[in-house]
């Protein structure tokens, strides 16, 4: 996994959480998208269209911010665990989020680099896992990922104030990642994705953990970055 990670930016783990997992995960997914008094603070749209409440793709930062024992789940612990043998013993949570993709919404999240949305640091290791808690197939919104060929980032841009950040480059070597639930994947800042829209009559909802050197978590608090703000093109 580690050297598939290193060469295209992004690696696949088929079964990284059990039922188990994704059943407790679920649960409190559910608790925060219902308790909009705790969470209207770290919730968006990245469509930058719907109301609190009434998104068509919720984006939740930081919920272990809300329910606290999730930084002490299997999870949690795991994802680390894989992010330290992917880029080093040095690796920390940076932050965690929450992304649902609401039925027959049909709304893409456009095509990215996460660093776009970052500071830029002296250290640019980082690694997200992204774990899926319903299927995440095409038609739903699975991730597709384009092989990194550097660590730079294209020019970024919102449609909409609000909305996600897009780029613009051609998808005809993107690769289409289904997973089941419990299936995760992990991708480098640097790596471009995107998702299509929800056709479907389910939810897709996706938990999602960053890691960077824990030195490098410190500069970015010192610079007053703690990712429960709006988004902004910070990296170009």
């Amino acid at each position: 996994m580690k050297e598939i990670f290193l060469k295209k930016g992004f690696a696949k783990s088929p079964s990284f959480i059990d039922e188990v997992e994704v059943k407790l995960i679920k649960q409190i997914y559910n608790q925060i998208l219902k308790d909009l008094d705790s969470s209207s603070h770290l919730r968006s749209d990245l469509s930058g269209e719907g109301r609190v409440g009434e998104e068509k793709i919720t984006q939740i930062m930081c919920p272990s911010l809300i329910f606290k024992s999730l930084n002490k789940s299997k999870t949690y612990k795991k994802a680390l665990f894989q992010a330290n043998l992917l880029l080093g013993e040095d690796m920390a949570l940076d932050f965690d989020m929450l992304i649902n993709k609401r039925p027959q919404t049909n709304t893409p999240t456009p095509l990215h680099q996460d660093a776009a949305y970052w500071i830029k640091m002296p250290d640019k290791r980082a690694v997200s896992c992204w774990i899926a808690i319903d299927p995440a197939v095409e038609e739903n919104g699975c991730m597709w990922f384009i092989p990194r060929e550097k660590f730079e980032v294209e020019p970024h841009h919102a449609a909409i104030p609000g909305a996600a950040l897009s780029c613009e480059l051609t998808t005809k070597n993107a690769v289409c990642v289904p997973l089941d639930p419990g299936g995760a994947t992990f991708h480098d800042g640097f790596t471009p994705h995107f998702s299509k829209g929800n056709t479907t009559k389910f939810h897709r909802r996706a938990l999602i953990l960053n890691f960077r050197p824990k030195a490098m978590i410190d500069y970015e608090r010192s610079e007053g970055i703690d990712h429960q703000g709006k988004r902004k093109v910070r990296n170009n």
